[in-house]
């Protein structure tokens, strides 16, 4: 090896000893005759010291490198000066008194220095990934992201797992995301699929006997991206057969605790609280909810349908719902150009009507412009249900279910943000469960599958799927258009189970349905003819033919649980390298032509009219 040490290893105990360091110059300072450099890997940083009139072929190196160079350091380690010891890196007591230097290479001119305090655009850093790589954060959170997967590697071990590798190349299904679609060569006019998850494979695995699987598998969606998403990313993949939903979540919380203990020092107290799907979205309008915080929501539906105030009532009559928030104590924060920024940015956001709100002065007394459509009474009727005392901020919204839920979870997201509601440091689990096993499709006027179309009821809603009666109660949580007079799907709850971590979806996953009978009323509820399904499914429904036991599994973002571990709030600072909000890769130019000859040999041809460039 070019070194002995790393930039990051040595300590008082190496005092005296004399030791050879590589790396990248971080900076150069020069204090009157004795030139300081910063060495870093890594690992880490070690402060070299070269004095003038020792070697001046030596001294005159130094003087002429740029941070960045890359260089071969040899000295003797001894200690820092007293008052000049750096407690805030490990090798800050000690210093290398150099003897020798060698520039391994020189570099260009960089667009940003990786040591810098202040961050670039997003798009130079992602422009020039191997520079920002260099950053000890980045350094930092792709260890995070190998400590992870080496800790949960180990514990399905423990617990009698078998990594096995799935195809990328496969066959295109429905799975409800835009597939990526790869060209045949060899069968010119039909196309692979890249796998948006192994979800078939796993199953075809426990049909085969291998009755605990997992996997670290890159998948691929093409769908319109955000700062928690990615075109292709990575899933912790697993299934289990001769098991149940208790027996997945047990799993996984057991996994949970052992990620939190091992990789952040922490303990996470067992079991971790549930919550069912219906009761999420009453409480918090989102089937991902955030619980390191307060102003749940709060419903007046009831109370609206009598008043006479008609914004609220109107909505009330006609199935609606009226809905409200309480932050606590924070009226006079918000003046009324804040709120109206609040209004305008519901109504961008989710295509809402706006808002309504209401302050409680000094005394808990309900003041604002909607007061005075309200009886003396009334508020007080609305001031017990949301708990009103002094200062406290009310804000409402009157729409659909679906609409209030949107509305007033993105406002009690925000509001948490801007009021500092949220501990950084907290790390609040939970599950969800009893999701719908269906929701209406009002474009398509059908319904579909919530999860997939493989996912099993509960035991305890399996007669609504046989009930030949239509009917009339509105689904909790859905807007259908009309929909056809057969079964209640709108009553079915699905085998279906999410972890939440910090109000964000860290994984899913359903137990499996592995009978023929209720598979096939299942695609009957969909719209799927048994010739569809086998055309699209075909080799999985011969599978289930042959002696599948019961089985249930689990998908686990694995970018989503080092954002959230490392505390960060952007996904792409998890991946070495990703894409753009539009799917392009800055640094490899990607997506890009290519050569007329290669798509000769795919049969493709491309129309000039429809070529697009990805631009940021």
């Amino acid at each position: 090896m070019l070194r002995t040490k790393t930039c990051g290893e040595l300590r008082k105990s190496d005092l005296g000893f004399s030791v050879t360091l590589t790396g990248w110059v971080d900076s150069v300072r020069d204090h009157s005759g004795v030139l300081f450099i910063n060495l870093r890997d890594r690992y880490g940083l070690t402060q070299i010291v070269f004095l003038q009139g020792v070697n001046d072929e030596m001294f005159n190196t130094v003087r002429s490198l740029h941070p960045e160079d890359v260089v071969q350091v040899t000295g003797t380690v001894q200690l820092r000066p007293e008052g000049i010891v750096n407690k805030k890196i490990p090798t800050g007591e000690i210093e290398v008194n150099a003897e020798k230097i060698t520039v391994l290479n020189r570099t260009e001119i960089v667009p940003f220095q990786p040591a810098a305090p202040e961050l670039p655009a997003e798009e130079t850093r992602l422009r020039y990934r191997y520079l920002d790589l260099r950053r000890p954060a980045m350094q930092k959170t792709l260890m995070l992201r190998h400590r992870i997967s080496k800790v949960l590697r180990d514990y399905f071990d423990e617990h009698g797992f078998i990594e096995i590798e799935t195809p990328m190349l496969g066959k295109s299904t429905p799975e409800g995301a835009r597939d990526y679609l790869v060209p045949s060569r060899v069968a010119q006019g039909q196309f692979y699929a890249l796998p948006q998850s192994p979800q078939l494979y796993k199953q075809i695995l426990m049909i085969a006997g291998y009755d605990r699987y997992f996997q670290i598998a890159r998948c691929f969606r093409d769908e319109d991206l955000r700062a928690d998403r990615q075109p292709e990313f990575t899933q912790v993949d697993l299934e289990m057969s001769f098991v149940d939903s208790e027996d997945i979540i047990e799993m996984i919380s057991g996994l949970m605790e052992r990620l939190m203990k091992e990789v952040l020092g922490r303990e996470l107290k067992l079991p971790i609280p549930r919550i069912s799907y219906d009761e999420a979205m009453e409480r918090f309008g989102h089937d991902a909810p955030d619980l390191r915080f307060g102003m749940e929501l709060i419903d007046l539906t009831d109370l609206a349908k009598e008043f006479e105030f008609r914004v609220f009532r109107n909505v009330a009559d006609s199935g609606g719902r009226v809905r409200a928030i309480n932050a606590k104590g924070v009226a006079a924060k918000y003046s009324r150009k804040d709120i109206d920024g609040l209004n305008n940015w519901v109504i961008e956001q989710f295509g809402a009507k706006g808002i309504a709100w209401l302050k409680a002065d000094a005394q808990g007394t309900l003041t604002g412009p909607i007061a005075k459509n309200f009886t003396d009474s009334q508020l007080q009727q609305i001031a017990e249900r949301l708990h009103v005392e002094a200062d406290d901020f009310l804000l409402f919204s009157a729409d659909t279910f679906g609409t209030t839920c949107k509305v007033l979870n993105g406002l009690r997201r925000r509001l948490a943000a801007e009021l500092k509601l949220i501990e950084p440091n907290e790390m609040n689990f939970c599950w969800v469960v009893q999701f719908p096993m269906f929701d209406w499709d009002a474009e398509e006027q059908r319904w579909i599958a919530t999860h997939h179309p493989f996912t099993a009821p509960l035991e305890s809603d399996l007669p609504y799927l046989t009930n030949t009666k239509p009917e009339t109660t509105e689904p909790t949580t859905t807007e259908p258009a009309a929909k056809p007079e057969i079964l209640t799907p709108e009553k079915i709850r699905a085998q279906a189970y999410d972890l939440v971590l910090n109000g964000f979806e860290v994984g899913g996953g359903t137990i499996r349905i592995h009978d023929s009978r209720i598979q096939s009323k299942v695609f009957d509820l969909l719209g799927l003819s048994m010739e569809t399904a086998k055309e699209q499914f075909g080799f999985l429904l011969n599978a289930l033919q042959f002696g599948a036991p019961p089985h249930g599994g689990i998908a686990l973002g694995l970018d989503r649980l080092v954002m959230l571990f490392g505390g960060l709030d952007n996904i792409r600072d998890c991946i070495a390298f990703p894409k753009t909000t539009k799917a392009a890769d800055l640094m490899t130019g990607a997506p890009s032509p290519v050569a007329v000859k290669q798509l000769d040999e795919l049969a493709i041809q491309i129309k000039p009219d429809n070529v697009k460039t990805v631009t940021e």
